[in-house]
């Protein structure tokens, strides 16, 4: 006898309320932490603290194999495109009894449509041409597939986003209660993100071949399609800022503590949601936020990702950016706020001192993974802009200092120069949206896009020697900082950096002594001394994980990630098609 408490497709869409739980199953599937820790990691913003020889420092340091490459985040994304597929399948056949039952299922389906293109999007950048499948397994006729070229999933991801755009309410409409989900507002920004990369480079091989030979990074071969993608991406976040529904927040800080405090606002435009104990397994705040000791008030923190030394050097002197990305502290077992050595700065953004309490547990601390924010939004149409027209146009002048004006805290006399010429304000934008973006999961894959992404790491690796040696633009960076150990008293802590003096060398014994009598504690920055365990990463060029820094960059190689061993035994169809380089 049929169980009539069981849920299967004819039950679950026979009302709109079953639907609608399938479709927030769906979302339940579309991320894993590996977006913003193995994958995220390996750019001029962010390595692996791991220790050397780890799965995550080889994957940091491009040191790819079929052996080594995670395969949690394409299986989580193939299982969120087939909720998706599903969910659309059964949702186009269903009618509301009224308007307002229309409307929601046209919600659902434009969520299950946007959740599908996203999903596509994150396999399809980090492993380029995957299989593409847009109907159930179940209706398929195989349940295996092989290789599809990235341009037709690309341009399936764009033409799924344009049916969600159509479909989705705004979200000042009320339909949609939180950022957690998609509304015509986020799935607007995330359509523009995917044309973007659609019109970008790639690492590109023949599908019939697979020839070494034919393994090039390169853009797609029709300028016009291109030309096109760039217009897409430009009227899709010109809607967004024409809606007006959406803003920069006045202070960058308030856009992070709101995210770790589980505050909704109009900045932060989709999340991932993560609370309680059932769907919070992505570890933020604790893999990839700030240290904090196990016997402290905020229990253990330990993260696996570093800010790379150089890039406190890369804020310009006021950019409040800096201090609320990079946290340049720790938290010791007594509540003590130490200082850290140049080589031990840590992620900021997701710091667990600044929440209002410790979460469901250490490793499930409640906060939510920002999938898109508005400065996003703005820094994407100025790019566009700059595309389709061969250099900025006022307008995208005006989004580039939006975002840069905030992050002088409004003050628009220490911006600097807007570029007035196309390679200059490109240029500008690739900087901007390392400083303004840091740590939040599109690095790598964004300076793939734009085809820098070797030339990048491999200035970033000799940044690193030079800081190391003191030489170049860090021969007169300091040496020793001296800073005074304040206790951290509760949650949702105030400090944004630890304040401290600097000495561009030793001081004198006369001024140690009168630091020591003030309570201050001498640091030297590139050896972590004296701070006990605070020097892991000492700052000197023969250092292990200097000398080992980005050591398996290789172009037209490192810009994709080879299948795993267990993606082409789970998938006959994949047999022979592993990625030419590997």
């Amino acid at each position: 006898m049929p169980n009539p408490s069981a849920f299967d497709s004819q039950t679950t869409f026979a009302t709109v309320s079953a639907a609608e739980m399938a479709v927030l199953g769906a979302y339940a599937k579309t991320f894993n932490r590996d977006i913003y820790c193995r994958l995220g990691d390996g750019n001029d913003a962010s390595i692996s603290s791991e220790g050397i020889g780890g799965s995550k420092w080889l994957l940091s340091n491009f040191e790819y194999s079929s052996a080594l490459v995670p395969s949690d985040t394409y299986n989580s994304m193939y299982s969120g495109i087939e909720y998706s597929n599903v969910c659309i399948s059964h949702l186009k056949e269903m009618k509301g009894k009224d308007e307002a039952e229309q409307k929601k299922i046209n919600m659902l389906l434009g969520e299950c449509y946007a959740i599908r293109a996203m999903s596509y999007f994150n396999l399809v950048r980090y492993w380029g041409d995957v299989p593409y499948r847009t109907i159930p397994v179940a209706a398929d006729t195989s349940m295996y597939s092989s290789r599809v070229s990235r341009d037709t999933i690309y341009d399936g991801c764009i033409a799924d986003l344009q049916k969600a755009v159509e479909l989705l309410p705004w979200y000042s409409e009320g339909m949609i209660s939180t950022p957690e989900r998609f509304s015509k507002n986020s799935a607007y920004g995330i359509l523009a993100r995917v044309a973007l990369y659609a019109a970008g480079y790639s690492l590109r091989w023949d599908l019939n071949t697979y020839a070494a030979g034919s393994v090039k990074l390169s853009k797609r071969a029709d300028a016009g399609k291109i030309k096109q993608l760039y217009q897409i991406a430009s009227d899709a976040a010109d809607k967004v800022i024409k809606q007006g529904e959406n803003a920069l927040l006045p202070s960058f800080e308030t856009v992070f503590r709101n995210l770790v405090q589980g505050k909704y606002d109009n900045e932060t435009m989709l999340e991932y949601g993560q609370y309680g104990n059932d769907v919070n397994g992505g570890g933020i705040g604790y893999t990839n936020g700030m240290f904090t000791n196990s016997s402290s008030i905020y229990k253990k923190a330990l993260p696996l990702i570093a800010a790379i030394p150089t890039l406190w050097f890369d804020y310009r002197p006021g950019d409040q950016r800096r201090d609320v990305s990079i946290a340049n502290y720790s938290v010791t077992a007594d509540n003590e706020r130490q200082l850290n050595p140049y080589g031990n700065n840590r992620i900021g953004k997701f710091r667990a001192t600044w929440m209002l309490d410790n979460g469901a547990a250490v490793n499930k601390r409640n906060i939510n993974w920002p999938w898109l924010r508005y400065s996003d939004v703005l820094l994407m149409y100025a790019e566009a802009q700059n595309e389709l027209y061969d250099g900025p146009t006022s307008e995208a002048k005006e989004a580039l200092t939006e975002v840069r004006t905030r992050a002088f805290g409004g003050d628009k006399s220490k911006i600097g120069a807007i570029p007035s010429n196309y390679a200059d304000f490109k240029s500008a934008l690739i900087e901007e949206r390392k400083l303004e973006l840091a740590f939040e999961g599109l690095r790598r894959t964004d300076l793939v896009r734009w085809g820098v992404l070797y030339d990048t790491i491999t200035a970033a690796r000799q940044n690193v020697l030079d800081m190391a040696n003191k030489t170049g633009r860090y021969a007169n960076i300091d040496v020793y900082r001296a800073y005074q150990l304040k206790k951290a008293t509760d949650f949702n802590d105030p400090v944004v950096a630890v304040p401290y003096i600097g000495y561009k060398a030793k001081p004198s014994e006369t001024v140690i002594d009168s630091l020591t009598a003030a309570g201050y504690t001498l640091l030297d920055m590139f050896t972590g001394a004296p701070a006990a365990g605070a020097g892991d990463f000492p700052l000197e060029s023969t250092a292990p994980w200097v000398t080992g820094l980005f050591e398996g960059a290789k172009k037209n190689k490192m810009e994709i990630m080879p299948l795993s061993d267990g993606m082409i035994d789970d998938n006959p169809g994949l047999q022979g098609e592993q990625m030419p380089s590997y």
